[in-house]
């Protein structure tokens, strides 16, 4: 589990994920409760866009005293979401403060030492489990250690948080409990009307179920990745993830392709390239996006299931095997 994405492979979602209209005309976008102040909302939906360099391109002297830390908390996770996570820790060497424990744990987590970023985000949830920050990294580093209980007992404390309430939707899906997902996104919507992440949220769960949710999720990633300003390489597999989900793959290749061309190692980007040239009848395309997948994430969720069904196939196989007399 990465940063907050619009999307998964086929199946999560990334991470935060990953993220509407900077310039305020997007319809998506309005202001969730007091999480996010008027002043951090253009900044706090570049970074739900997938839009990161837009956040780490942010001039904060302008802001008022008590924002300038929830702007250096989301620029420091905007440099770790664009592969930069040596350069966040370097960047957080004299700083203290839980914000910046957990940010330090999810580059940590970011670069594989999971056992460091686990201990971490433990002593975290241990002295500081009402910050906001130490919630949503802990619960991603949690949950991506296996400890999904664990993960939503920490989200579980938010107050009227939307990033702790779209984790925990994305949790509850990669649990396949859709009707626990589905009731999370709709408590929210009843006070966080049109907001970018129940948006988004709503739309993850959409493609659980299925029908004419696939539509309604596909016009809330189309919206994102074909606005100009709010177009990204995470909101652009979203949507090629939406089209293959309703079986229009020239249209889900063509989005594809695009983000590769925007971002070639981009690993959802890629994984999903995987799915679609499978389907599509694409081996050698296939192939070759698998082997790029494993040169950019050997240990990648879509990978370590492909050899769970497939060493699952080979057994089941070997039960049935032809008996030499």
């Amino acid at each position: 589990m990465s940063e907050l994405s619009p999307t998964p492979v086929t199946s999560w979602i990334p991470s935060l994920p990953t993220e509407v209209s900077i310039s305020g005309t997007n319809p998506f976008v309005t202001l969730p409760r007091a999480n996010v102040t008027a002043e951090l909302l253009t900044l706090h939906n570049a970074f739900y866009q997938g839009q990161y360099q837009v956040v780490l391109d942010f001039d904060p002297s302008s802001l008022s005293e008590s924002n300038v830390l929830p702007a250096r908390v989301l620029k420091l996770r905007a440099q770790i979401a664009s592969g930069d996570a040596k350069g966040a820790i370097s960047n957080l060497k004299n700083e203290t403060g839980p914000d910046f424990a957990a940010i330090k744990a999810f580059a940590q987590h970011s670069l594989g030492d999971t056992s460091a970023a686990t201990k971490q985000v433990e002593q975290q949830v241990e002295a500081s489990s009402e910050n906001a920050t130490v919630q949503i990294l802990g619960g991603i580093v949690l949950q991506a250690s296996g400890r999904t209980e664990d993960a939503l007992s920490l989200l579980s404390k938010h107050q009227g948080n939307l990033e702790a309430i779209a984790l925990i939707t994305q949790i509850h899906l990669q649990q396949h409990r859709t009707d626990l997902a589905l009731k999370e996104v709709s408590a929210a919507r009843k006070w966080a009307q049109d907001s970018l992440l129940v948006n988004i949220a709503e739309s993850w769960v959409g493609m659980r179920v299925g029908g004419e949710s696939y539509q309604s999720a596909f016009y809330v990633f189309e919206e994102m990745a074909q606005t100009p300003s709010s177009t990204s390489t995470k909101s652009l597999v979203s949507q090629a993830v939406s089209e293959l989900h309703m079986g229009r793959l020239p249209e889900a290749e063509a989005a594809l392709n695009q983000a590769l061309q925007n971002d070639p190692e981009n690993i959802q980007a890629v994984a999903n390239a995987i799915v679609l040239a499978t389907i599509m009848g694409k081996s050698a395309e296939q192939q070759s996006y698998l082997e790029e997948l494993k040169k950019l994430h050997s240990n990648h969720a879509f990978l370590t299931d492909l050899k769970e069904k497939s060493d699952l196939f080979d057994q089941a196989a070997g039960k049935y095997a032809a008996k030499v007399a």
